[in-house]
C-alpha cells in the first residue's frame, strides 16, 4: 500500500455528532502526518470534491457512502465508512471503533472489500447518442413520477445475443447491485444477494401482471430498458440513481445498465459485517440451532439484540 498523506472526511451535516466526530478524526490524522479536509455534505449533489486524495472517510449513513462511492470508485479512491445512520448495511464501522479501524488502515493491516457498481447510460435519438452517464453503488430506477404508470421494454444483451423480456406496464423498474439488493429492490420483493456476487437484480415495481417477477442476471451482460412513455398527463419519465441523482427521460430513450469498470473499495468492512447486519437490521428473530433446540445461540456467539434507531 502506498503511503497515505491526504484524506477527505465527508461529514453529513444532518447526522447528530457528525461534525464533532469529523473534528476528532481530522486531529487524529493530522497528528500522524496526514492532511485531512473536512467536507460538509447535506444530501445534495455538489459536484466532485474528491480529486487528489488518497482515501475518503464518510461520517453519516449508507446514503453518504453512496454519494462518495460514485465519485471515488472511478478514481480508485478507497472509502472508510463510519456509520452514524440507522441501517449501516454499507457503512460497517461503528462510531465507537473508528480509531482502531483507522489506525489499522494507516498501518496497512486493515481488511477491505470491493463492491461492484452499475454503469448507467441514457441513449437518445436516431444516432443513439449518449445524453447522460453515471454510476450507482445501490441501484437505478425508472419511474413515471407522481404515481404514473410507465411502459418500458426490457432486454438482456450477452455473448453477442439480445434476449427480449417483453413490454411491461408498472409503477417502475429497479436495477440493483448485490449491495443494493437490501434497499429499494428488497422493498419491491427482490431477493437479497451476498455483496461479493457479480450480478444484477431486476425488479418491477407494482407491475400490471401477476407473472412479473424479479430476476437475477449475470453482470457479464447488459440490461437495456427502452422507455416507452407514461400514463396520464405528460410523457416524461424519471431515472433515479442511488436515490440521489435524477434525469428526465423522453419516450424512446434507451437506458443501458452494465457493470461499471471500477468497483469501490470499502475499508474496514469485513464480509461477516453484511451477514450480521441481515439479522440485526432486518430483525430476523430466528436463532441458530444448538444442542437440538432452537432459540439458543451457538457456543461463543453473542445473542441477537435489537439496535436502537440512532437517527
Amino acid at each position: 500500500m502506498h503511503k497515505v498523506t491526504r484524506a477527505i472526511a465527508v461529514v453529513n451535516t444532518r447526522k447528530a455528532g457528525a461534525a464533532a466526530l469529523g473534528g476528532k478524526i481530522s486531529a487524529f490524522l493530522q497528528a500522524r502526518g496526514v492532511f485531512c479536509r473536512i467536507f460538509q455534505y447535506d444530501g445534495t449533489e455538489v459536484g466532485d470534491p474528491f480529486a487528489s486524495y488518497d482515501f475518503a472517510i464518510t461520517l453519516g449513513g449508507d446514503g453518504t457512502v453512496l454519494f462518495a462511492a460514485r465519485y471515488c470508485a472511478p478514481k480508485g479512491i478507497p472509502v472508510f465508512p463510519v456509520n452514524l445512520g440507522e441501517f449501516g448495511f454499507i457503512a460497517g464501522i461503528g462510531p465507537e471503533r473508528w480509531q482502531d479501524a483507522l489506525l489499522s488502515y494507516l498501518e496497512g493491516n486493515s481488511h477491505s472489500t470491493e463492491r461492484m457498481l452499475l454503469g448507467v447510460e441514457v441513449q437518445r435519438g436516431a444516432d443513439s447518442g449518449t445524453v447522460y452517464r453515471s454510476c450507482a453503488l445501490n441501484d437505478c430506477t425508472v419511474s413515471g413520477g407522481l404515481a404514473r404508470i410507465v411502459e418500458f421494454r426490457v432486454s438482456f444483451q450477452k455473448d453477442g445475443g439480445e434476449y427480449s423480456f417483453g413490454l411491461f406496464k408498472a409503477d417502475g423498474v429497479i436495477a440493483a447491485t448485490p449491495t443494493g439488493s437490501t434497499a429499494y429492490s428488497a422493498a419491491a420483493g427482490g431477493p437479497i444477494l451476498s455483496p461479493d456476487l457479480s450480478a444484477f437484480v431486476l425488479s418491477p415495481v407494482c407491475a400490471f401482471s401477476l407473472s412479473s417477477r424479479p430476476i437475477v442476471l449475470p453482470a457479464s451482460g447488459k440490461i437495456r430498458i427502452s422507455f416507452a412513455g407514461t400514463s396520464g398527463f405528460g410523457t416524461e419519465g424519471l431515472l433515479t440513481v442511488d436515490g440521489q441523482e435524477t434525469f428526465a427521460l423522453q419516450p424512446g430513450d434507451g437506458i443501458i445498465i452494465s457493470r461499471a469498470a471500477q468497483p469501490v473499495r470499502l475499508i474496514g468492512c469485513a464480509p461477516e459485517t453484511f451477514y450480521q447486519a441481515l439479522r440485526y437490521k432486518l430483525n430476523w428473530s430466528g436463532a441458530p440451532v444448538s444442542g437440538g433446540k432452537t432459540g439458543e445461540t451457538a457456543a461463543g456467539e453473542a445473542p441477537v439484540r435489537q439496535e436502537e434507531n440512532r437517527d
